[in-house]
């Protein structure tokens, strides 16, 4: 079984509670975790709080973001930036059972800042663009050092956190000689263009996003982007969002069959608990409550 298809992930904190999960390294601001399971397809989507390496080692895994699909098969690894929604579907190949095996690498700026100053790196040239996802080459020492982390799953619990260390620092190091303009990717603080705030909030008041990932989409500061946010709104962004997804809670409960915990994650929310709090506050009754007094009157 994979995730549950309806909601949406925020990743790699959801990833972690997944029932697939074989297994994870953690060290200062980088979180590994592995996933094995047999599935002729499963389908869900993510919201990502880290940048991600995504490495298949058997079977197929296929992201799609906005309009493109991008297909990641046996041997093969794909980079996606920090603070997108994606949708997945994977699935393990025919003649091995329908057996998926495959690694997600989250990287945070910490780690990646750290690593830049330990190896000294300095980038040569400037990075015009971010780009969301795209192919990382895997060479046969990357290969080999995926293979090598075999023992580092099977004794987590033993490994000296000094000694997980430098083994996640051999990872950057493999994509700083494989891929600059990938490590530049990482390192970039900001979307190179400042967008509009109407726009970001739009495209992301439903998914679990913080106010910090919409000031990093927006290419501002966090306080910049509170200042600004509230005199386009004349609301702070914390309750101007909740309150656009209570509304829509409302609507979809009234309108669809769908369950409470459905509309719960479909609206943005990340935990029913919260939910129905916040719910009960602004409505004064709960969500099944107010379904079944409102419906009742109509």
């Amino acid at each position: 079984m994979g995730v549950r298809t309806g909601k949406l992930i925020s990743a790699p904190k959801g990833m972690e509670l997944a029932p697939d999960k074989e297994g994870s390294l953690k060290w200062n601001g980088l979180t590994v975790i592995q996933f094995c399971l047999h599935t002729q397809g499963t389908k869900g989507s993510f919201f990502l709080k880290d940048h991600l390496l995504l490495f298949v080692k058997s079977g197929v895994y296929t992201v799609k973001y906005r309009n493109q699909k991008h297909t990641v098969r046996s041997n093969e690894m794909i980079f996606l930036h920090k603070a997108i929604k994606v949708e997945y579907e994977k699935s393990g190949e025919p003649g091995t059972e329908y057996l998926l095996d495959y690694i997600m690498f989250y990287l945070n700026g910490d780690i990646l800042h750290k690593f830049a100053d330990f190896a000294e790196w300095k980038t040569n040239h400037s990075t015009d663009d971010v780009v969301p996802v795209s192919v990382v080459p895997v060479n046969a020492p990357m290969r080999a050092y995926i293979a090598s982390l075999k023992s580092y799953f099977n004794q987590s619990d033993s490994i000296s956190d000094g000694l997980i260390g430098v083994k996640f620092m051999e990872l950057l190091f493999h994509l700083a000689e494989t891929n600059t303009n990938l490590l530049q990717q990482l390192l970039h603080p900001h979307p190179t263009e400042r967008s509009q705030i109407a726009q970001i909030v739009e495209e992301n008041v439903t998914n679990p996003v913080s106010i910090e990932d919409l000031a990093y989409l927006s290419g501002r500061s966090l306080s910049t982007f509170k200042r600004e946010f509230r005199a386009l709104y004349n609301s702070s962004p914390l309750r101007w969002i909740r309150n656009r997804r209570l509304d829509l809670a409302s609507q979809l409960l009234l309108e669809t069959t769908q369950s409470v915990t459905d509309i719960c994650y479909a609206c943005g929310f990340e935990n029913t608990t919260h939910f129905s709090k916040v719910f009960k506050l602004r409505f004064e009754l709960s969500p099944t409550e107010y379904r079944r007094l409102n419906i009742r009157k109509e």
